[in-house]
């Protein structure tokens, strides 16, 4: 299925992912969660803030706008090769075709329901509905999340790599009276950054990942500068789990590659995806009346020197390196006392079981493995 925006990562939030901790111990206070790149219109993000400690639900951040996982380029085209067959589309050209074929039947999902709640509605004052007893059409949810986004009511994240796709969506979005609110990776965003700023688009982008693939043989480490000095606003993503846990390095790289000032290059990871995400009444820098969302260092953030000392999020602490300090030393002295008792238990000649292990995978946009 090459369309799956009926899906949503919020029903799969795991609270218990090691990674939001870790991600707290490296400034972060919120995520835009996407999942992989495999299909060219795919399912609703999540936003979330780090809550540690609070189930799913908890986290979501309350009043933020819906996304969804758009992708263009390779993944999209070779995901689905193999012993089973393959799926349209295999083109660049079939990605253009059945975005447009989505959109068109979107649109008249939308007429079609548009057309019946106003035979609903009363009529004047005697209340006399056209036809009060023709069934509701056929709800669909996948369509249902595409009439958001030509209703303007669902933003688009799309990972992308080439000028020419970049290009492309960005014309189906004019054409179709839709807009592309951010383009994630666009490591040749620097070639189109005049159509970018005219769009209206943010480019969110990789500090100095390049030529891990033929997409990014064109990839320059000062993208997000150029994109910068043009006008785009412009944010550095992670797409890993190590990298996410130290942004504020991703972001100090812009100020070799490119030269950006240290404001500028703090933006890129503070109060620009705050922009891109919609959050920036609220978030994104220290101001009067926003959330008390307050990283401390023991050093310039921007410097390698820098380590995460306490992280609130919402006026709440959330990571603390001292109180981590004394976690581990709790959890290394829990552990040495089960295997003592283990041993002891052993040698007393209690049954042993074989000991297994299950390994936990980083899921990323060049994900195209089956599962293990």
């Amino acid at each position: 299925q090459a369309i799956t925006a009926e899906v949503r990562i919020a029903d799969v939030v795991d609270p218990d992912d090691v990674d939001l901790y870790r991600d707290l111990a490296g400034g972060v206070v919120a995520v835009q969660q996407l999942h992989g790149s495999a299909n060219p219109i795919g399912g609703q993000s999540s936003l979330i803030k780090l809550r540690w400690g609070a189930d799913a639900n908890d986290m979501h951040i309350a009043g933020s706008p819906g996304f969804i996982k758009f992708a263009l380029g390779e993944n999209v085209k070779q995901s689905n090769w193999g012993d089973h067959g393959s799926r349209f589309p295999q083109t660049r050209m079939g990605v253009e075709q059945l975005m447009y074929d989505a959109f068109h039947r979107a649109r008249e999902y939308d007429l079609e329901w548009r057309a019946w709640q106003q035979e609903q509605m009363p009529q004047g004052r005697r209340t006399v509905r056209t036809n009060p007893t023709r069934p509701a059409p056929r709800r669909d949810l996948e369509l249902d999340a595409l009439a958001e986004i030509l209703r303007k009511e669902r933003f688009i994240t799309c990972h992308s790599y080439v000028q020419s796709e970049v290009l492309m969506l960005m014309r189906v979005a004019d054409s179709m009276g839709f807009h592309v609110n951010t383009f994630t990776h666009i490591l040749e965003g620097y070639k189109v950054a005049k159509q970018l700023k005219a769009h209206g688009a943010t480019a969110s982008t990789f500090s100095d990942w390049w030529a891990y693939k033929y997409e990014v043989n064109d990839a320059i480490p000062q993208n997000a500068a150029l994109l910068t000095r043009m006008g785009v606003n412009t944010c550095i993503n992670s797409d890993d789990a190590e990298m996410s846990r130290r942004l504020n390095q991703e972001a100090a790289k812009t100020m070799k590659y490119g030269g950006l000032s240290r404001e500028e290059a703090w933006r890129t990871v503070t109060l620009n995806p705050a922009k891109a995400l919609h959050l920036d009444a609220h978030m994104g820098s220290v101001e009067l009346g926003k959330d008390a969302d307050i990283v401390l260092w023991s050093a310039d953030p921007l410097s390698i020197d820098a380590k995460v000392e306490t992280t609130f999020v919402d006026g709440v602490r959330r990571f603390d390196r001292a109180v981590d300090s004394e976690l581990r030393k709790a959890m290394t002295a829990e552990r040495e006392r089960i295997i003592t008792r283990m041993i002891a238990a052993k040698k007393a000649g209690a049954p042993a079981k074989k000991a297994g292990r299950k390994e936990h995978r980083h899921w990323t946009c060049e994900t195209l493995g089956e599962a293990p």
